[in-house]
């Protein structure tokens, strides 16, 4: 196999930065995303694709497709595609800010940044509920085969969640644990949690085939808000979409509890491309 880009299977960091581009109408990006290339370690810097970009360039990259739309009452699930999205990992807030300032200026030429997020790592993993993030990971040659395809490639699914901490804190501690499926004092799922908790939703073992996913994700917090940046890698969009399904109700009418207190703001997709010999392997796309 190809290799990836190591920094899908690092730990959180303790900061991190996300970059999303759209193209310019009328550019020819090739120059700029070369440029790029030349700055990407897939450890401090990740990058992903976009459909719309895949396109432009007339590539052709399997299983990957448009964010799914959903029409479910009271839930919104938007689907806001864009082409390039840039994942800056590190350990000091500021050094992120002046690389994001760099590859925001690289860019220019050919890509308008549309949105920024900045996360952080909140406590061992957790969060900003006080609940753990992606307890169920897999890990070593689990978290491999979950998360890339055969070529070294991968599949991110991005989501910006917002959360309503006045609706959140209204409920009882009960309550809070039951919505989760997980107790906070804890971490120890709960066995008599109801079908709507969040666990018993995603639950990877409950599908077929196992919907096994690596969840990167990070709390977020500025002036518009808190929530979390979710971000979870796949070999393909197969298990995030079965997972996502679940929690409107696709199979069984139930929705995740989830969705009392929080709600997606946008929803990506993009394809990370290998690395062979420490170097983006962009041949796929023709460059």
């Amino acid at each position: 196999m190809k290799n990836h880009q190591p920094g899908i299977l690092a730990p959180i960091p303790s900061a991190a930065r996300y970059l999303t581009f759209i193209r310019k109408p009328e550019t020819d990006p090739v120059i700029t995303i070369k440029a790029l290339a030349k700055l990407v370690d897939g450890d401090s810097l990740i990058i992903g694709l976009g459909k719309p970009l895949v396109e432009h360039l007339d590539a052709d990259i399997p299983a990957f497709h448009d964010f799914p739309v959903y029409s479910v009452p009271a839930i919104e699930l938007p689907s806001t595609p864009a082409d390039l999205w840039c994942w800056l990992r590190g350990d000091e807030r500021g050094e992120l800010v002046l690389q994001s300032r760099d590859i925001r200026s690289l860019l220019a030429p050919a890509f308008d940044c549309i949105d920024v997020v900045d996360a952080f790592r909140h406590g061992i993993g957790r969060d900003l509920t006080g609940y753990e993030d992606g307890t169920e990971n897999p890990e070593g040659e689990e978290a491999v085969e979950a998360a890339f395809d055969t070529d070294g490639s991968s599949y991110v699914a991005v989501q910006k969640w917002k959360h309503d901490f006045q609706t959140f804190h209204a409920m009882s501690p009960v309550e809070q644990d039951e919505s989760i499926g997980r107790r906070i004092s804890d971490n120890e799922e709960m066995e008599d949690a109801p079908e709507s908790a969040h666990v018993k939703r995603t639950e990877q073992e409950s599908f077929e085939p196992e919907a096994t996913l690596l969840r990167r994700s990070m709390p977020w917090a500025d002036a518009d808000g808190e929530g979390l940046n979710f971000v979870a890698f796949g070999r393909d969009f197969t298990a995030f979409e079965a997972q996502l399904n679940r929690m409107v109700g696709g199979e069984d009418g139930i929705k995740d509890a989830l969705f009392k207190f929080t709600q997606p703001l946008t929803g990506s997709y993009f394809w990370c491309p290998p690395m062979i010999n420490g170097k983006l392997d962009l041949e796929a796309i023709g460059i």
